[in-house]
């Protein structure tokens, strides 16, 4: 807080466990809500105070912003170590997204601020000339969950930034670990005090920091019921506030899709299964043709038994344990449900043979899934996949679009062009063509249930500022 390593309001620590070996990995201290009333106080002196963070040249505030992402580079093998013993990501993953992307995200925002023009003037149609200046909001509240605790924190960090925002970020209690080396690298870069303050917490912790008198933004990714509750509280304070709260996203097979392993495997299950399923905008309901159902449940089934499970750490692991105990209860749950609803289970199910330690739950794939199943509605969160078939390409967007989410969704063709075409009638945030992964030039965020506002892209940049008409 306010550029210092501050003692705690009291001495309750968070314990994250390895959920790989069950085993206690260290402590943090636990904030509480006077520590939240103390960093927000620091960011609001950061904020307001003459020459503060939002007086710097956006020019000055991107030379900051990339010495920070130089520190994080540099500390991003021990990023991703953290991150895989925390949640389970395997270490593959960790070091390109967590260790990388999330430094990538940094930089985009950097060049924004350089490039971004936060003012025009403009002729009056009345007389005189209106200058239209972008400015920083002002304090900003970010909530981050565990799954991908270092990108979804640039996901806040970086715009905000470059705005000349300030911020008060709460991590996640399940994986508080890998903040503590966004502070020491922001610390190492020159960030100045106040602009980046780092409260690890639960509940309480992040419901104080929602409702905070002292707030100006929140900005948030989690479960749409406690995204629910957080635009509750912003819409009676009027705050503006970003929701990003999952999806149950549709991975449409075209009837011309080559569905031969060695061309779409790796990206098929990059689109549908990356981090144990743990991913928000995953394609875990995979549309197929009637034509060739068999032929897709195979391949899915094929592709989801080939995939080593294991340790996160292990270099040849590609499906790690859920993040908790609770989670694999609820991914386990739903596997239960699906059977009861009269889905087919074609792989997986249950948890792998030979371990008794960690929190693993088999790749499992389920056939004969219609729509109105609860397995093909809710998002599961883990490395289930529910296979249902449609009668035509009409069919196929119908079924797309009949969902509470439209965070993501891919379609997979042999024609780009054709695969366009779908795509663009699908009612959701975000969708590829034989290929998913959210870049950051582009705007990221859902319709329906998925959220409100954008991250990422220029866009992600204008969640962060207010607009002021100044009348020459």
């Amino acid at each position: 807080m306010g550029g210092k390593w501050v003692r705690p309001s009291s001495s309750r620590v968070i314990a994250p466990v390895n959920p790989s070996t069950e085993e206690v990995l260290g402590s943090v201290p636990e904030g509480l809500e006077a520590d939240v009333d103390a960093a927000v106080e620091a960011a609001r002196r950061a904020f307001d105070e003459a020459g503060g963070w939002a007086a710097w040249e956006p020019e000055h505030r991107a030379e900051v912003m990339e010495r920070f992402a130089e520190q994080l580079e540099a500390r991003a093998g021990r990023v991703a170590e953290l991150v895989s013993s925390q949640n389970g990501m395997p270490i593959s993953i960790a070091r390109q997204l967590e260790g990388g992307y999330a430094t990538a995200v940094l930089r985009y925002y950097a060049g924004l601020a350089r490039t971004t023009a936060f003012s025009e003037v403009r002729a009056g149609l009345l007389g005189g000339s209106i200058e239209v200046r972008s400015t920083p909001i002002g304090v900003v509240a970010g909530i981050v969950p565990w799954n991908y605790p270092q990108v979804l924190s640039m996901f806040k960090i970086a715009p905000a930034m470059a705005a000349g925002c300030t911020l008060v970020l709460k991590p996640a209690p399940e994986a508080p670990l890998d903040s503590f080396l966004i502070a020491e690298a922001a610390e190492a870069a020159g960030v100045p005090a106040g602009v980046l303050n780092i409260v690890p917490g639960g509940r309480e912790v992040g419901s104080r920091l929602v409702s905070h008198p002292g707030v100006d933004k929140v900005a948030f990714t989690g479960s749409p019921a406690a995204g629910r509750v957080i635009a509750e509280v912003c819409g009676r304070l009027l705050r503006p506030v970003t929701l990003e709260l999952g999806g149950k996203s549709a991975g449409i097979i075209l009837d011309d899709a080559r569905l031969d392993p060695a061309q779409i495997g790796q990206d098929l299950v990059a689109a549908t299964l990356t981090n144990n399923g743990q991913t928000c905008f995953l394609s875990t309901r995979i549309l197929a043709p009637r034509s060739r159902y068999t032929e897709v449940v195979d391949l899915l089934t094929d592709l989801a038994r080939s995939l080593p499970v294991g340790d996160a750490l292990a270099e040849s692991t590609l499906i790690g344990p859920m993040a908790t105990p609770q989670q694999r209860e609820r991914v386990e749950g739903y596997i239960a449900k699906g059977l009861s609803e009269g889905a087919r289970l074609t792989t997986g199910g249950g948890r792998p043979a030979g371990r008794d330690k960690g929190w693993f739950v088999e790749p499992t794939v389920f056939a004969d899934v219609d729509n109105g199943f609860t397995v093909a509605q809710e998002e599961i969160f883990g490395p289930v996949l529910c296979v249902v078939p449609y009668d035509d390409v009409d069919d196929a967007v119908r079924i797309a679009n009949d969902s509470d989410y439209g965070l993501a969704g891919t379609v997979w063709t042999s024609d780009p062009e054709r695969g366009k075409a779908v795509a663009r009638r699908v009612c959701t945030g975000t969708i590829g063509v034989n290929r998913y992964l959210p870049d950051p030039v582009a705007p990221f965020g859902g319709a329906k249930a998925s959220g409100l506002g954008t991250e990422l892209g220029p866009e992600g940049l204008e969640e962060y500022l207010r607009v002021q008409s100044l009348y020459c």
